[in-house]
């Protein structure tokens, strides 16, 4: 299907989503609220709105993903600074980058086989339907890029910290496990935040890299890697997940629509915890 036909298709899922089965409408709304105070109502209602559009651009642009050729895919992705990649292609370290729900992500993680000669190894929760999962690993690997199970982490981690790895990882969703998480100030809220990042960089001394996917016009991206540490083990315990974070809202500031608004992102309260 061309591009001018799925776009079509994004306005009108948007339209569903948005205006029809109102898909987690309080959800968006109260994070909306929560994160921009200072913002009047118009224009969280110009964010609330842009995101939906967003969300229906991810659908068809993912579903897109699975048939279109390398050659167009790489066309609509930019890396803005690639040299950070090619030095460590030549030392053969593995490093880390930390991305979340921002952009397409997918196309992001799709494409990186073609913006460096490093291993790329992405972190994924499988599914539930195992045909479905099979068929979704299958696609997301086409390009090159290695899937490891989120439940086999540590040995992923084994079996490619010495073949000069980029292991991706998605890290802003609300952790399950509260024990373990790392607390944060994001968007003025103590926030709980996953341990898994932090943990698997500082037992392999891995630098690490925030890794944000912006879209510059429909169907059209640009990466880019900034620096969250190389020396992970010279940290305070936390102070990685807090960079990362801190990273995280920059962008999300400046393109608030680009971010799943949809996730209950504060559902958890430390207050609860303790």
């Amino acid at each position: 299907m061309p591009f001018w036909f799925i776009y079509g298709m994004s306005n009108f899922f948007a339209f569903l989503l948005s205006r029809v089965f109102r898909y987690r409408y309080k959800v968006v709304h109260a994070n909306l609220t929560r994160a921009f105070p200072e913002k009047s109502e118009k224009e969280k209602k110009k964010i609330f709105h842009a995101f939906y559009r967003n969300l229906g651009d991810l659908l068809v642009e993912s579903m897109k993903g699975f048939t279109m050729s390398d050659k167009e895919l790489y066309k609509r992705l930019v890396v803005l600074n690639p040299e950070v990649l090619t030095a460590y292609e030549k030392t053969g370290k593995s490093i880390m980058a930390v991305t979340a729900h921002t952009g397409n992500w997918e196309w992001g993680i799709l494409s990186a086989p073609h913006y460096t000669k490093m291993i790329p190894a992405g972190l994924y929760k499988p599914l539930s339907n195992k045909r479905i999962d099979a068929y979704m690993r299958r696609n997301r690997s086409r390009t090159g890029s290695v899937l490891c199970s989120i439940y086999l982490t540590g040995m992923s981690f084994q079996k490619y910290i010495d073949k000069g790895s980029l292991f991706l990882l998605i890290a802003d969703q609300s952790p399950s496990n509260l024990k373990k998480s790392y607390w944060v100030n994001f968007f003025g809220t103590e926030t709980a935040c996953l341990h898994g990042p932090e943990k698997y960089a500082t037992m392999f001394n891995l630098p690490v890299y925030f890794f944000s996917v912006h879209r510059v016009k429909r169907g059209y991206y640009q990466i880019e890697f900034s620096k969250i540490t190389d020396t992970p083990n010279e940290l305070p315990s936390g102070k990685i997940t807090e960079i990362y974070m801190g990273m995280l809202e920059s962008y999300i500031r400046k393109n608030p629509s680009n971010w799943l608004w949809s996730h209950r992102r504060w559902k958890h309260k430390r207050s609860d915890y303790n």
